[in-house]
């Protein structure tokens, strides 16, 4: 849920208010540096550079996750609608047994006729029908040119 949210706050240019945080933590020296609790959603103003977000997960078992999100305002929202959504890009899903395994998946990619099909259709099936291996890449394309070029 937090990933969606950085990425909506990132395409809409508004920074989300903090949830479930009344104060500032004592334990934090909030006087060092530029980090603050959003008591109010602001704007997310373009100052020239990519945004950036960072997003963690704490889970009571123990396990954490954690990832950064950067947007890339050059990218053109062109993907057809699919089910009255238009979506951005598409990822498409590369895995295999070592590196060259997973650059050899995409270069048979690249060369086939499959290539050229729905960008959606070809991520789902990359997705859902190959076996998830130790190596793995992904690539986001809007068209399969896009997908194509980001192959290369």
């Amino acid at each position: 849920g937090g990933v969606i949210k950085m990425v909506e706050a990132m395409r809409h240019g508004v920074l989300p208010r903090t949830l479930h945080v009344g104060e500032p933590s004592p334990h934090v020296d909030w006087s060092a540096g530029a980090v603050e609790l959003l008591t109010e959603e602001r704007d997310w103003p373009e100052t020239g550079r990519p945004r950036r977000a960072g997003v963690s997960s704490f889970g009571m078992s123990g396990t954490n996750a954690h990832i950064l999100l950067e947007h890339d305002p050059r990218v053109v929202h062109t993907a057809k609608p699919v089910g009255g959504t238009v979506l951005p890009s598409v990822p498409w899903v590369f895995s295999g047994k070592s590196e060259a395994a997973v650059r050899a998946q995409a270069q048979r990619l690249a060369a086939s006729p499959a290539a050229s099909a729905d960008p959606v259709d070809v991520g789902l099936s990359l997705a859902t029908t190959r076996a998830v291996m130790e190596h793995r890449a992904v690539v986001l394309g809007a068209d399969p040119a896009g997908a194509l070029a980001a192959l290369a």
